[in-house]
């Protein structure tokens, strides 16, 4: 463009040339504001492509947590609590990434606090510590109550709940309970992101499959022989309601391996280590909770 508009220029250049002069200076400088400009747009694409691109660790650069997000974590989340000062590092940020990338949504409160975003957020990255490129992309917004509620759907009064439609519903009074006694074996936060997780590896998107398919059989296999013990009152180290079906039961084993990993591991430890090699994460090794 600014090569015709040179050309143009040439032709009454002889007619009055101190004019020509100005032009020229006023297309340099048109053409610095183009360049300008152009590195400008190009830094803005970049930067929101990396902000929003899963699978990319470049995107970290971009991440820092706020100290309204770390506090919290640092008061009440035993697991961050324990982790060595790198980790903490990369948890931080792993959980200022999860409450960007997600919508939480009120009911029946004012607001959702800075603390709640950022213990809901650090239950999730617990859990998905081994996986560091997954953020529940399937599941945009997390709603949240104040306590049990009531669902129009099963007609009955929920703690927490995670469907298809991409929501994580939790109540807070509960959700807080489960992180006052980090060893009774009963986290409610842990309990719906491990059906988020379920379900997430099972979502075609940019995040499906990641767990092991392997070790997800040798999982199913224990998990319906345990069920089966259950009904025919065989065996009582999970809570009953573990029986419910292969979906709870999974929810319930990831409290427990958690908040009383020893004793999990005594009683059971082919099933322990299968579920460690599922999570990708062993607290007994890395003396993380248990």
């Amino acid at each position: 463009m600014l090569s015709h508009l040179s050309a143009a220029f040439l032709i009454f250049f002889q007619q009055d040339p101190d004019l020509y002069q100005k032009q020229i200076q006023k297309e340099g400088w048109l053409g610095v504001l183009i360049g300008v400009i152009s590195v400008a747009t190009i830094t803005l694409y970049y930067y929101i492509k990396l902000r929003n691109d899963y699978n990319r660790p470049e995107a970290f650069a971009f991440t820092k947590i706020q100290e309204k997000y770390r506090i919290p974590l640092q008061k009440y989340l035993r697991y961050y609590q324990i982790l060595n000062p790198a980790e903490k590092k990369l948890f931080e940020k792993r959980v200022q990434k999860f409450i960007n990338l997600k919508t939480f949504i009120p009911r029946d409160i004012d607001k959702v606090t800075d603390e709640m975003k950022a213990l809901i957020a650090g239950a999730a990255i617990q859990l998905m510590s081994g996986f560091p490129k997954i953020y529940f992309a399937h599941f945009k917004r997390i709603l949240v109550y104040p306590d049990n509620y009531y669902s129009e759907i099963s007609m009955r009064y929920h703690k927490g709940e995670v469907n298809m439609g991409g929501l994580i519903v939790l109540s807070w009074k509960n959700f807080v309970e489960g992180f006052i006694d980090h060893k009774d074996g009963r986290n409610l936060g842990l309990h719906e992101m491990a059906h988020a997780l379920r379900l997430e590896n099972a979502v075609r998107n940019e995040e499906y499959g990641f767990l092991d398919d392997e070790v997800l059989m040798t999982w199913t296999d224990l998990c319906y022989r345990e069920i089966h013990k259950m009904e025919d009152g065989e065996s009582d180290f999970f809570r009953s309601y573990a029986a419910t079906n292969s979906n709870e039961f999974f929810a319930v084993a990831v409290e427990i391996f958690f908040e009383q990993s020893q004793k999990f591991h005594d009683w059971h430890p082919k099933m322990y280590n299968t579920l460690a090699q599922m999570l990708n994460q062993d607290p007994l090794r890395t003396g993380k909770l248990g």
